[in-house]
């Protein structure tokens, strides 16, 4: 079976943005995952929790606007980025682009700053001291930024906070899967709770890692949500298992 093409939010301000906005903003990532990840804000303000979000490699602004629409009024967005390249412009356009996109000033924090260089307090700091509750990570694809990207994400979610990251398996970055294992090996607290399969070569995988405790509740309603959306044979961590989120969920034929 082939799940549907069109998969929402459930928040009809980010499904507005998906369906006639998303694909006008320059970027790489995926709609089906931007879709799947706001849900899951949505989830976690149904459960109660509540509080900023961030994403760490913002660019242009496409998956960071989706975020932003996804929060309630008095939370806000945070977007780090070097925002260096593809030229130094790039930070005007990233600004345009949320305005454009209804992305109030006052509901949006725009940092040009390597999180590599960053301390958890700093970052706290930008957004009012409080945690964080959902943390995109998009950065430099090497497993030493990455790894280090980690631990900043570690040290700035809060309760029933998520992790979001960014070209898992990507054929481009082999070793950032080494990064993220030894990573669960150091937090034993943290575990994969789900797999957001790609779309293509560039939008590609993702994984959200949550704390251990919220796993059950997470994945009970991301099977609610998204029951079309389940690859039946999930994925195991050895021996953790963890669901998989397709627009394709079809097992392979046995003849």
């Amino acid at each position: 079976m082939t799940a549907p093409a069109t998969v929402c939010s459930g928040i009809p301000v980010v499904d507005a943005y998906l369906d006639d906005g998303y694909d006008k903003v320059i970027g790489m990532s995926s709609r089906f995952a931007a879709a799947i990840c706001c849900g899951l804000l949505r989830i976690q303000s149904e459960l109660g929790v509540k509080g900023p979000v961030a994403e760490v490699g913002a660019f242009e602004g496409r998956f960071f606007i989706a975020l932003a629409k996804s929060l309630h009024d008095g939370e806000r967005a945070l977007g780090i980025d070097v925002f260096e390249w593809p030229n130094a412009q790039v930070i005007d356009r990233f600004e345009a682009n949320c305005e454009r996109h209804h992305v109030p000033a006052e509901k949006r924090i725009t940092w040009k700053a390597d999180s590599n260089k960053m301390t958890a307090v700093e970052l706290l700091a930008k957004v009012g001291g409080q945690k964080v509750r959902l943390i995109h990570v998009d950065g430099e694809h090497s497993q030493i930024a990455l790894t280090k990207d980690l631990e900043l994400a570690t040290a700035v979610i809060g309760e029933g906070g998520v992790i979001v990251l960014d070209d898992m398996l990507h054929p481009g970055y082999p070793t950032l899967m080494v990064a993220v294992h030894a990573y669960l090996e150091r937090h034993s607290d943290m575990t994969v709770l789900c797999i957001i399969d790609r779309e293509s070569i560039f939008a590609a995988t993702k994984f959200v890692l949550c704390q251990k405790t919220w796993f059950k509740k997470y994945e009970a309603a991301l099977l609610d949500a998204y029951r079309d959306n389940v690859w039946p044979m999930g994925a195991t961590f050895e021996p953790h298992w963890c669901l998989v989120l397709s627009l394709d969920t079809r097992l392979p034929p046995l003849e």
